[in-house]
C-alpha cells in the first residue's frame, strides 16, 4: 500500500495525561517527515490543533474537514493548506475516509468514537477496506479493546478484531505497522 494521506481522528481537547498531547505532536512531525498528507477535523484546538500544528510545523500538507456547526466550536484552523467546510458530520466523515489511505485513532471523547465507529462498521460491511489504527496512548483504549474481545468472543463480529483494527502505544509503532 502507498500511503499518500491518513485521516487522523483525535479530540478538541487534549485529556488530562500529557502523553496524549506529545503523542499528538509526534505523530504529526512523523506525518509530515514521511510525506503524507494529514486529513483531519480542522479545529485548532485540542489534540486535532497539535497534531496538524506539528504537520505545518514540518512543511506538510493537511486538509482540515469540519461542518459549519463547528467552526465556531473547534476554532476552525487558519493556516491549514486546505479547508472543506461542510453541511453536516455526515458529510465530514465520508470525505474524510474517501480521500485518506488508511485511519489512526488517537484519544478523543464521543466526536472520535463516533468516527471510529462508523469507519469500522463500514469497513466490516465492505464500503471500503481501509485499515484502522488505534494509538493507545498510555491504554487509553485498554477498556474499549477488552469490550471488543468480549463482542469477538460472544460472536457478534463477522471478523477477528484483527482483520479491521491494529493497536499500537506509540506514533512510530503505527508507522512501522503502517509500511
Amino acid at each position: 500500500m502507498t500511503l499518500k494521506a491518513v485521516a487522523v481522528f483525535c479530540g478538541s481537547r487534549t485529556g488530562n495525561d500529557p502523553l496524549f498531547a506529545k503523542h499528538a505532536s509526534e505523530l504529526g512531525r512523523l506525518i509530515a517527515a514521511l510525506g503524507v498528507k494529514l486529513i483531519y477535523g480542522g479545529g485548532s484546538t485540542g489534540l486535532m490543533g497539535l497534531v496538524a500544528d506539528a504537520v505545518l510545523a514540518g512543511e506538510g500538507a493537511v486538509m482540515g474537514v469540519i461542518p459549519e456547526l463547528l467552526v465556531n466550536w473547534e476554532h476552525q484552523h487558519k493556516g491549514l493548506t486546505e479547508l472543506a467546510v461542510v453541511p453536516d458530520m455526515h458529510v465530514r466523515k465520508k470525505m474524510m475516509y474517501e480521500r485518506a489511505d488508511a485511519a489512526i485513532i488517537m484519544p478523543g471523547g464521543f466526536g472520535t468514537l463516533d468516527e471510529f465507529f462508523e469507519m469500522l462498521t463500514w469497513n466490516q460491511l465492505k464500503i471500503h477496506d481501509k485499515k484502522i489504527y488505534i494509538l493507545n496512548s498510555g491504554g487509553f483504549y485498554d477498556h474499549l479493546r477488552h469490550h471488543m474481545r468480549r463482542l469477538e468472543k460472544e460472536n457478534f463480529l463477522y471478523d477477528s478484531l484483527e482483520e479491521r483494527m491494529i493497536f499500537c502505544d506509540t506514533p512510530v509503532e503505527v508507522f512501522n505497522r503502517l509500511s
